[in-house]
């Protein structure tokens, strides 16, 4: 049997933007997408753990959909991933097994790490020479297939490295110390696509107003850096409001996420809080004061977030 495992990601700063050109800064977080992959004479099979999905043969239709009878939405979305690099590596006669402590559809880069891990996996299986970059490469190509042109390289590039990556004219790794924050999580799904689509519509009907904003947005992407590297994380709270209320300018927040926003400030709690991702649902994410976690785990959950604390710059995929 081969294992191999894959970091989540949150965004820090630079959604939206990062679209027209903006700078964006992402971080690889302490939760894992798994993957084994184990010899199965005769029969190749899907197993995705936990979600209720295993599939012998794989059943896709037509347009690449996995059909699951009696699974869930989110395992026969993670059986696309699999299923595709399944496909592009030629792999037959084996049984993969998938789990994951990433939450679905929340911008917490699931789909990316499940891809990643299981081009690991399964290519050392194989006895594919594959390093972190080509699979970076190889994941960003499948995952772009899947979502029909949509997969960004920060996803990827972040599973398959770890650490801290910052986009702007390619992807850039940088060298950043960890840093302790809090995801809470709306329980929303949202849809990525809608939501980039959205805005990009809203810049093309008011480009004097839209473009400002993403150019701010940009600059406290570059602004962060420092900050992380100096550890300057009252600044970095600061930069975090700025950058949630530019979002929410641009129509991408929900009543959902600011209540989980302004709990995870509320009482002084919070240095800093925002949206992470597309917006529309999915998660929030919160810097607290030194010693102050616990705490603002607790007011976002009791404002009806699944809430969490995280560790950023963890390292990147790993064959085990």
């Amino acid at each position: 049997m081969t294992a191999a495992s894959a970091p989540g990601k949150v965004i820090l700063f630079g959604e939206h933007a990062v679209v027209s050109g903006a700078p964006a800064l992402g971080t690889a977080i302490d939760l894992r997408a798994r993957v084994s992959v184990d010899d199965l004479p005769g029969k190749t099979e899907i197993d995705i753990h936990g979600l209720g999905l295993r599939l012998s043969g794989f059943s896709i239709d037509s347009d690449g959909r996995v059909v699951s009878l009696g699974s869930s939405e989110e395992a026969a979305a993670a059986a696309r991933y699999v299923f595709a690099v399944v496909k592009t590596l030629g792999a037959r006669d084996v049984r993969i097994t998938v789990s994951s402590d990433i939450p679905v559809a929340s911008g917490l880069g699931s789909s990316a790490a499940i891809v990643v891990a299981t081009l690991a996996a399964l290519s050392h299986h194989m006895g594919i020479d594959m390093d972190a970059r080509s699979i970076a490469a190889e994941a960003h190509r499948i995952e772009k297939a899947v979502q029909r042109g949509l997969g960004s390289p920060m996803d990827t590039a972040l599973a398959a490295f770890g650490g801290y990556v910052q986009i702007s004219d390619g992807v850039r790794p940088l060298d950043l110390p960890s840093l302790d924050i809090v995801v809470g999580c709306t329980s929303v799904p949202h849809d990525t696509r809608a939501e980039v689509a959205r805005v990009q519509e809203l810049k093309s009907r008011y480009p004097e107003i839209v473009d400002p904003i993403f150019k701010a947005i940009g600059v406290i992407s570059r602004k962060a850096v420092p900050c992380i590297e100096n550890l300057e994380l009252e600044e970095l709270g600061m930069l975090m409001n700025i950058n949630h209320g530019l979002l929410e300018a641009i129509g991408v927040g929900t009543r959902e996420l600011s209540e989980l926003v302004y709990a995870a400030r509320g009482a002084g709690m919070a240095l800093g809080a925002k949206l992470t991702g597309a917006g529309g649902g999915g998660c929030m994410i919160a810097l607290p004061r030194m010693g102050a976690s616990l705490r603002t785990i607790t007011a976002i959950s009791q404002a009806r977030g699944r809430a969490f604390a995280v560790r950023t710059g963890c390292g990147g995929v790993s064959v085990e």
